[in-house]
């Protein structure tokens, strides 16, 4: 049992398994020794430890729901004291297991445990205390957890660093960096005697969460520029914030590169654009991901997506406006809907064509009018859906309260979720779909 999670990695790798169904965020698993003194916690964010002469070290706590199960299963691989956690970064399911941990030492009468993180993760747990009614709504909405309350009260570190931190605890050293990738407070973990590569969340299986487009900005290009200086170290293991470990030097350089690779094609081509004067429009539609990368078992599009990294990327280089001047200072969006409306001959009209462009999309027999075809001439049934979307989102906002029109787009938004690929994209089409119909 203990081995399963090591087994299921290799079958990931080999594309035995698809991440599509054991989805690397939210994974829960048993325990697995990575090699001597190292263990792995599989959880909805994992937790790596490590045995010393002093105790043990955590990278990584795990979530509050969690917290439990993962001491549990390390106190299967070990009875040693926690001496040091370190905080991979800021993200609420990486930093909530040291509670159990410290009430585990009061009761023993252990010293406490000390958390180590890097200087700016304070301010991310600051930010989240203000921000707390609206980090609960997009997380709810992202995954669809409708009962999640936002926390207000965190676990702040002890010591801070700000570039990097030699740490040694009993007989093992370990060398702390601070990177920018997903967030701007992350910490790689390098222990080099065993070549273990401790990396949060700057690859988690999955094409590389840069876009989430409910969240604060993240940085592609230092993401990249991380993931290159983690290849330097040659790592044998590589134990990431979310999935699986890859395992073997070759394997963990494959891996770490084709990310990069990904990451500095979607920027260069982004920026490409944006420096011959296009609008995002034009971006969106057209930067791809290199061929053959975002097919690679540890680089599909199940949890983020590179479209929506092209908008963090215009972001971050060129401000929140996307060159369009209607939207500079934009008319309220219920303004403009009902002139639309009004202009197609009603709300009802809208519906009906969102209606049509749907049922074409669940056919996709023939192309339809105005529906747009792939390269092989064949229906391009998201370009369809994408246009049901726009059309039933404005009869909506001009007739709210109309039950036929609720129902509309209640099912080009649910039709829209069955298809999505990553959480990202189906949380908030779910969303849309059980908000049409809670007037």
């Amino acid at each position: 049992m203990a081995d399963d999670v090591i087994e299921l990695a290799d079958r990931l790798w080999r594309g035995e398994v698809d991440t599509g169904r054991v989805h690397p965020v939210g994974h829960v698993g048993h325990m697995a020794e990575i090699c001597d003194g190292v263990a792995f916690v599989p959880s909805f964010a994992n937790v790596s430890a490590f045995a010393t002469g002093d105790g043990l070290v955590l990278v990584d706590t795990g979530s509050a729901p969690l917290a439990a199960h993962v001491h549990g299963e390390l106190r299967r691989w070990s009875q040693e004291r926690l001496h040091t956690a370190v905080y991979s970064h800021g993200h609420i399911d990486h930093v909530f297991g040291v509670p159990v941990w410290e009430e585990e030492a009061s009761a023993e009468g252990w010293p406490a445990p000390v958390v180590v993180a890097h200087e700016a993760l304070p301010h991310r747990f600051d930010r989240y205390v203000l921000t707390s009614g609206y980090n609960e709504v997009v997380n709810r909405r992202q995954f669809g957890m409708k009962d999640l309350v936002w926390p207000t009260e965190y676990r702040y570190p002890d010591r801070t660093y700000r570039h990097d931190m030699d740490l040694s605890v009993g007989d093992v050293d370990f060398h702390l960096r601070h990177e920018k990738g997903e967030t701007d407070d992350h910490t790689v973990t390098w222990q080099p005697d065993r070549r273990v590569l401790c990396c949060g969340d700057l690859f988690i299986w999955a094409s590389p969460n840069a876009g989430n487009p409910q969240k604060v900005q993240r940085y592609p290009k230092e993401w990249a520029e991380a993931l290159r200086r983690m290849i330097a170290l040659d790592p044998e293991y590589l134990l990431p914030g979310h999935g699986f470990p890859v395992i073997g030097a070759d394997r963990v350089r494959q891996a770490l590169t084709n990310t990069a690779d990904l990451l500095d094609s979607l920027v260069d081509q982004t920026l490409a654009l944006m420096n011959s004067g296009a609008r995002l429009d034009e971006a969106i539609h057209s930067v791809r991901p290199p061929a053959g990368l975002a097919e690679l078992p540890y680089l599909r599009p199940v949890y983020d997506e590179p479209e929506f990294v092209v908008r963090n990327i215009w972001r971050l280089y060129g401000g929140w406006w996307d060159g369009n001047p209607s939207s500079l200072q934009p008319a309220p969006e219920r303004a403009l809907a009902s002139e639309l409306a009004e202009l197609a001959g009603g709300p009802a009209s809208l519906a009906d064509r969102a209606l049509a462009l749907l049922g074409e999309a669940v056919g996709a027999g023939e192309p339809g009018a105005g529906g747009g075809q792939n390269a092989a001439g064949e229906p391009d049934v998201d370009h369809i859906l994408r246009l049901a979307g726009h059309l039933a989102e404005i009869a909506w906002l001009a007739a709210p309260h109309d039950e036929g029109i609720q129902r509309a787009r209640h099912d080009v938004y649910a039709a829209r979720a069955e298809r999505a690929t990553s959480t990202m994209a189906h949380g908030v089409f779910r969303w849309a779909s059980d908000e049409s119909l809670q007037a």
